[in-house]
């Protein structure tokens, strides 16, 4: 089974990069329990601009995970598998 991936894009004013910081901490901890890697990047030329990955080894496990969250995302149902090449 293809691995899943869920992509979500943030801007993040300076005043709000530490409850930000403490969301992404929750969350990280939160995806771990459910067995999905959860990785975070902000863009270089742009700070603010974060966008988070999170996978898991099927969709389910993703789905589950992102439906449990403690915080949501703006759409958990645009998931993309892993393309064999």
């Amino acid at each position: 089974m293809p691995r899943s991936l869920t992509i979500q894009r943030s801007t993040v004013p300076l005043a709000e990069r530490a409850n930000y910081k403490e969301k992404l901490r929750a969350l990280h901890s939160h995806f771990a329990a459910a067995n999905c890697r959860f990785w975070v990047f902000e863009e270089a030329a742009l700070p603010g601009a974060f966008i988070e990955f999170t996978e898991a080894d099927d969709q389910t496990t993703l789905t589950v995970a992102h439906a449990n969250a403690p915080h949501k995302m703006l759409d958990p149902s645009r998931v993309y598998r892993e393309v064999e090449l």
